[in-house]
């Protein structure tokens, strides 16, 4: 569950607030997240749709363990109407961080007076699928073969998923912002 107190975000389970809190992020955070992005992209640069992206230069939302260590980022465009969300990483899942961040980009692209939050993530992406239905993105589109495209930008993408899937397509999911 997420909730906003008077500043900052808070997540909570329940009723029991887990300790940790969300921030926009700062250019103090650069070096941390193109840290975290190697990790978890395996490089500086994320690739989506033919684009690329560097989530230490996009506006974003972190969450941060009581040592420092990130637990979770979301990173965005707002292209009004239009917002993106590029990033979404939680670590560990399952503790409402992933669900708190979307929550925080959510009211930051209705602050920025956009109607749809939209996201591509890949057809391997069978837990992203079901979070991102379950908190109301719809699939909108598949873009097949667009893992082609994407490996010519970004050669590191490998043709199979850790799960056994291949990586071909772009699934494109969006939700309507009221």
């Amino acid at each position: 569950m997420f909730v906003r107190s008077r500043n900052p975000w808070k997540c909570e389970q329940g009723n029991m607030e887990l300790g940790i809190q969300i921030r926009p992020t700062t250019a103090s955070d650069s070096e941390q997240i193109r840290e975290f992005t190697r990790e978890q992209w395996a490089d500086e640069f994320v690739v989506a749709h033919g684009a690329i992206y560097y989530p230490d230069q996009l506006p974003g939302f972190i969450v941060k363990d009581e040592m420092g260590t990130i637990l979770g980022l979301a990173t965005y465009t707002l292209n009004p109407p239009n917002c993106e969300l590029v990033t979404l990483n939680a670590e560990p899942t399952g503790k409402g961080v992933g669900t708190a961040l979307v929550s925080a980009v959510v009211d930051a692209a209705k602050k920025a007076q956009c109607t749809r939050l939209w996201l591509i993530t890949t057809n391997d992406s069978v837990d992203a699928l079901a979070f991102y239905q379950k908190h109301g993105f719809h699939l909108v589109a598949v873009h097949p073969d667009a893992l082609d495209v994407s490996r010519k930008l970004k050669p590191s993408i490998p043709l199979i998923a850790s799960n056994g899937i291949p990586l071909r397509d772009e699934i494109e999911l969006e939700m309507t912002l009221d």
